[in-house]
């Protein structure tokens, strides 16, 4: 995720970052423009058309067809976010619980049961780093402390929480914590499982495959056919203009398709990074 200051307008409009959509646009952005000049110079040079020709009343269509294209695109972006914000709370609780079982153990744990402490010490942030990669699809070994035998051709969060869970039962047997205290654990324990799955919902559900093709078809054929009818007003300027028109469409089609699924590498998806590092370095506080 990019951290950046809001305030700075100047250095926002001016400078290209990795997440900018100018850069993946760039080809379609020289292909759009040929097209248009071609266009203009058929119209214009070529077949020496009146300005009052039929092909200009094609302009009506665009008129009508504008303001359903970005009802479309408004709720397309709004869905995406809808999305991306609700890992964003996913990853929110398991920041907080993971805190609160820390505590609560702290508090229930004798200090002399070291061993314990320093088990969920590791564990804990364990958990956070194994679902995170578990979201990417990859399993990295060096972020996995201590030596919790992981399989990584399995579900590692699920095999992370097992650990923890059986770890707590032992406790309970070993008579070092009691039934209520090992029942005022099991709100953090099961809630593990329940973000884990709500953000397995979210990367694994993405936004239907017709509903996305037919946006992109709209976009393509809504911008392909604007020299057509506008090429009469504007003339050679419809070139700049087309390209301007698409960059805005397609930068809320491909901002949408990136937010959608926020747990990758991509620039604007969620720092699962940063707070499993955070999740970490607080657990270690507290225990």
């Amino acid at each position: 995720m990019i951290d950046y200051n809001p305030k700075v307008w100047f250095t926002f409009i001016f400078r290209i970052h990795k997440a900018d959509t100018v850069r993946k646009l760039a080809p379609m952005f020289l292909a759009l423009s040929v097209y248009s000049a071609l266009i203009a110079f058929l119209e214009l040079e070529l077949l020496e058309l009146s300005p009052n020709s039929d092909l200009k009343q094609i302009t009506v269509v665009h008129s009508l067809l504008g303001f359903v294209i970005s009802m479309l695109l408004v709720f397309r972006t709004n869905t995406a976010y809808d999305r991306w914000w609700e890992g964003r709370k996913q990853w929110g609780s398991l920041v907080n619980n993971s805190r609160n079982l820390a505590i609560k153990l702290n508090a229930i744990l004798p200090a002399s049961n070291t061993a314990s402490r320093e088990f969920f010490r590791i564990m804990i942030p364990n958990y956070a780093f194994g679902l995170k990669n578990h979201l990417r699809a990859v399993y990295n070994t060096e972020e996995l402390e201590g030596d919790p035998k992981i399989q990584p051709d399995k579900h590692v969060p699920n095999q992370i929480s097992s650990l923890i869970l059986a770890h707590i039962h032992e406790l309970y047997r070993q008579q070092q914590i009691s039934g209520e205290q090992l029942l005022s654990l099991n709100p953090e324990l099961q809630s593990f499982t329940d973000i884990c799955g709500a953000c397995e919902r979210i990367r694994n559900t993405p936004i239907p495959f017709s509903y996305s093709v037919f946006i992109k078809k709209f976009i393509f054929f809504f911008v392909m056919t604007l020299p057509i009818g506008y090429v009469f007003s504007l003339h050679y300027l419809i070139i700049p203009v087309v390209v301007f028109i698409f960059y805005v469409l397609a930068s809320l089609e491909l901002i949408a398709e990136e937010i959608e699924d926020p747990f990758g590498f991509d620039a604007n998806d969620l720092p699962t990074d940063t707070i499993s590092a955070n999740i970490r370095k607080h657990v270690a506080e507290i225990l």
